[in-house]
């Protein structure tokens, strides 16, 4: 399973679209710190519709917390403030994927402590970022195309993503 990781994502929207995303995948969501928003809050609930009550997810204090959690996986963090492309990375089963709050990105001292763990979407130059739920779309499915390839066209990953009737990747 590959988990995406939240760190204080501040729009409920947002977050309603990704735990949507994340129901469609089989994928884990993980809501790290503090939220800007109740995840009592219609929006969160109306952005992720009938699906928000089927979503995996857990909720932590702090993202120590989470890796102690999970020793095992390895924590990938994404960040427009960082060079080498989510395109280097071969991707595995239980791998995290970290996004940071809208307005900031993950904090600095967090990529600087892991360098090789951090990656980017690439973009042309002069754009600042790429909207959170937009950028966990594109990251998480490519990571599900590699575990898909990897197993081989028309498998079922860890018995939750069907793909059959999708031509080889």
């Amino acid at each position: 399973m590959l988990h995406i990781v939240l760190i204080e994502p501040e729009i409920p929207q947002n977050t309603g679209n990704i735990g949507r995303l994340c129901v469609a995948t089989g994928t884990r969501l993980h809501l790290v710190g503090q939220l800007g928003f109740s995840l009592d809050e219609k929006e969160i609930r109306r952005s992720g519709l009938d699906y928000w009550e089927r979503l995996d997810f857990r909720t932590w204090e702090c993202l120590e917390d989470l890796q102690a959690d999970m020793p095992e996986s390895r924590f990938w963090f994404l960040s427009s403030k960082v060079e080498r492309s989510y395109w280097e990375v071969a991707f595995r089963d239980g791998d995290c994927l970290v996004f940071g709050r809208e307005s900031k990105g993950l904090p600095a001292s967090l990529l600087a402590a892991d360098p090789e763990s951090t990656l980017t979407i690439p973009m042309t130059e002069g754009n600042r970022s790429i909207n959170l739920s937009t950028s966990t779309g594109i990251v998480l499915y490519e990571a599900i195309r590699q575990l898909h390839s990897a197993q081989g066209p028309g498998t079922v990953l860890k018995g939750k993503l069907k793909l059959a009737g999708i031509p080889s990747l």
